[in-house]
């Protein structure tokens, strides 16, 4: 009995050890494996998104945000480090939204307003520059295409030799706002009475010269151009033609109302200076 005993005695002590070795071999088999996925691993950093959709003109709240591990070498650029980056302790306001946001997307610096700053034209102008107001009309304003963001040729005409002459003054201006509206986001065309333009301080100085002696004219530049516009002008007798351009100088008239009606009376055309 003693000796059938000690025989299970012994073979369970045989079994426990090589369940001791078993498991030992597959522990060291497990850290080699994690050691080398480690190794593996992308390092990450905290990147703040957005929780849900948010249009131009919403306030952003701590709610609004969440910080997500993303990839450290990809990090777009504009993000905040910290939730107290985004929303300063000593300053009380929320920053208003400049760009249209989608749920889970990078919340960047360009896309949102300094605390307790307002979504108007003011927060979104770059150093050093300008906003500037041009008057138009449906022809001159491109027929209701402009929207905020677009960018513009601006033609001048007016008086001169030959009939007068029409000229390019500002190439690719960027448009910031249509009206009262600054939002980049809206796609429904709108007849425009005026558009405002980013320009350096002596840009504004000619548009506001160009306005009081002539009229504007704006040509939409293609979202994909890229090409500088050359000096352009154009006078009448390039447009009609030597012959014709003498033909409309012999005969003049002005325009006089008699009641309601429109009546155009001929005069003599004044002299060329």
């Amino acid at each position: 009995m003693r000796l059938i005993f000690g025989l299970v005695l012994l073979a369970g002590l045989a079994l426990a050890g090589f369940a001791i070795h078993t498991a030992q071999g597959r522990f060291n088999q497990y850290k080699s494996a994690l050691a080398s996925t480690q190794q593996s691993i992308v390092p990450t950093k905290d990147v703040f998104v957005v929780r849900r959709q948010l249009k131009y003109g919403d306030q952003l709240r701590r709610t609004d945000v969440r910080a997500i591990q993303w990839p450290a070498t990809s990090v777009p650029v504009g993000t905040f480090a910290s939730m107290d980056e985004i929303f300063p302790p000593e300053d009380d306001g929320s920053r208003t939204v400049l760009r249209l946001m989608e749920r889970d997307e990078p919340l960047l610096r360009a896309k949102v307003t300094n605390p307790g700053q307002g979504a108007g034209i003011a927060a979104t102008l770059t150093p050093g520059m300008r906003a500037f107001t041009l008057s138009v009309d449906v022809n001159s304003g491109v027929s209701g295409f402009l929207r905020p963001g677009d960018r513009v040729d601006v033609y001048w005409t007016g008086g001169g030799g030959e009939g007068g002459v029409t000229k390019l003054i500002e190439a690719n201006m960027p448009l910031i706002a249509i009206d009262q509206q600054t939002d980049e986001q809206r796609n429904n065309p709108t007849i425009a009475r005026n558009v405002t333009v980013e320009a350096r301080p002596e840009i504004v100085a000619k548009l506001a010269q160009a306005q009081a002696t002539g009229s504007l004219s704006l040509a939409l530049v293609g979202v994909q151009d890229q090409t500088e516009s050359a000096s352009v002008h154009a006078t009448l007798r390039e447009v009609l033609g030597a012959e014709e351009t003498a033909e409309r100088r012999q005969t003049c008239t002005v325009r006089t109302r008699k009641g309601a009606e429109v009546v155009l009376i001929p005069v003599p055309c004044p002299e060329d200076g």
